[in-house]
């Protein structure tokens, strides 16, 4: 693994008096995507939400390479570095694609013209599109919007929940191809995905969470072939 540049430790978090996770420890390395997996229910989207500061870490530290954020506000993390993309409810469906995507350099201190004129040529699809409705959009158009506006303060960190929901197997396909289009623009991606096999075919490495922690982690190719991770929580045999 590279060096870290995301760090979860000891993590308990949840909602209220609910506890999701349970002393829950994962690390992102520079430039890599870690698909984090398991069943519904396993704290997947609550490790994202912790990391982006909507929920607040009980005990143990998140760190953006040396730097604790566990606790931060979102507006304050995403200005540090990190960027997140819900799974439901990522863009502005009554704005313009240009307008969502400037609405996501809000905090940028400048520059704006000249990123998003960058994020047209690296998606042609949003060019072409530029002065459309958000809403108008299909499905895998709209994830690809959530991601450059995300993109538009050039995070170092991007957070993923489930970008395949919903979407036609070929739509997904491509998603899957855009999030690998993200990471070659150099940001290290951490993504919750329900599709385990096709999440963890484009990572480097995963972890399999269950019941709010981390149960097995890896490279991605060695979690895809192994008997027991498939048979518990890839729904059938391993690759070998």
């Amino acid at each position: 693994m590279t060096d870290p540049i995301l760090t979860v430790d000891g993590v308990d978090s949840g909602y209220g008096e609910v506890q999701v996770l349970d002393d829950l420890s994962l690390t992102l390395g520079e430039g890599e995507i870690a698909c984090l997996v398991g069943p519904n229910g396993a704290g997947k989207s609550t490790v994202l939400k912790t990391v982006f500061g909507m929920l607040e870490p009980w005990t143990g530290s998140v760190r953006l390479g040396d730097r604790e954020i566990g606790g931060m506000a979102p507006e304050d993390i995403v200005r540090i570095g990190v960027g997140y993309v819900p799974q439901t409810e990522n863009v502005f469906g009554s704005l313009t694609i240009d307008e969502n995507l400037r609405m996501g350099g809000v905090a940028r201190d400048g520059g704006l013209d000249e990123v998003v004129a960058e994020l047209y040529d690296r998606f042609p699809i949003l060019d072409d599109k530029r002065t459309a409705n958000a809403k108008t959009l299909s499905g895998g158009q709209r994830q690809v919007l959530a991601f450059a506006r995300a993109l538009v303060m050039e995070p170092d960190v991007l957070l993923i929940d489930e970008p395949s929901a919903g979407l036609a197997p070929n739509t997904a396909k491509e998603v899957f191809d855009d999030v690998e289009t993200v990471n070659d623009l150099g940001t290290s991606i951490l993504m919750v995905e329900q599709n385990a096999r096709e999440g963890l075919g484009i990572s480097d490495r995963g972890f399999v969470l269950d019941q709010g922690t981390v149960k097995f982690e890896g490279e991605a190719d060695s979690l895809l072939d192994d008997p027991e991770v498939s048979r518990l929580y890839l729904g059938g045999e391993s690759r070998r």
